[in-house]
């Protein structure tokens, strides 16, 4: 659920910047990226993961940023050949120089009404300027 301005330290011009940042991609799970197990190898769900989480932050802050850091990642379900893999990355937390992003990775039978959660982490971004120094992730460029 969407934090509230009531809820929330952050601004009305913060939330919905971080509402407006949400990413999504749909992959296919073909056999190349699967594993001996004929489920999706955990090293591609976690470049997925990272790529979809850069996406989001980029899009909120406009800056240059660089992975620093990823929390606990839970795999779930695996997520087997011929399904659909749905991931989510939501902004969840904004400090000066960096931003936490949560990735959600859901998987959906392509033949049935199916769709369960399988995997979940946190990655941790920091913004910086043309000489690699971290710099303040809000405002954004505009």
């Amino acid at each position: 659920m969407p934090l509230t301005h009531t809820q929330s330290p952050y601004s009305e011009a913060m939330l919905a910047r971080i509402e407006q940042s949400e990413a999504r991609v749909i992959k296919a799970i073909f056999p190349s990226i699967t594993n001996h197990h004929n489920t999706l190898f955990g090293g591609e769900a976690l470049a997925w993961m990272d790529e979809t989480a850069f996406i989001a932050a980029t899009r909120f802050c406009r800056k240059p940023l660089v992975t620093v850091s990823s929390d606990r990642i839970d795999f779930n379900k695996a997520i087997p050949a011929g399904t659909l893999a749905e991931i989510i990355a939501k902004v969840i937390h904004v400090g000066n120089t960096s931003l936490k992003v949560e990735v959600n990775i859901f998987v959906e039978d392509m033949y049935q009404d199916l769709r369960e959660h399988a995997i979940r982490g946190v990655f941790t971004f920091v913004a910086v300027d043309d000489d690699r120094k971290p710099t303040q992730v809000w405002p954004p460029h505009t």
